[in-house]
């Protein structure tokens, strides 16, 4: 199975998780079509976005960097993750994400499910 570019969707969210601004959401996989996972979306910051705090149970969530860099809150203080860094949260800890910088922040976001 090809899932084509063309067949995406992007929805704009105001205030995702309580954040900043709004993040461009792209269903990179829609639902039906996941086993052990609950979402897989392409999502973009534009400069002074962001994701608010949030929490995982029963499962994780995977932020793969593709462009940009953003500042990561979770519970070690905050970082800046760069092109090629994966945050990788679940197990009930909490994070959220911002773009303080000029450029787009653009990562994949994916989250599974425990069994």
């Amino acid at each position: 199975m090809i899932i084509k570019a063309k067949d995406m969707t992007t929805v704009k969210k105001e205030h995702l998780q309580g954040g900043a601004g709004a993040v461009d959401c792209t269903v990179v996989v829609p639902q039906d079509l996941m086993i052990h996972a609950r979402l897989f979306n392409l999502l973009t910051l534009h400069k002074g976005d962001s994701i608010g705090v949030h929490e995982h149970h029963n499962e994780v969530e995977y932020y793969y960097i593709l462009k940009g860099q953003g500042i990561v809150s979770d519970k070690d203080g905050e970082s800046t993750a760069c092109v090629g860094d994966v945050v990788i949260t679940g197990w009930g800890a909490s994070h959220a994400i911002r773009n303080e910088g000029d450029e787009d922040l653009v990562f994949l976001a994916v989250i599974s499910t425990e069994k």
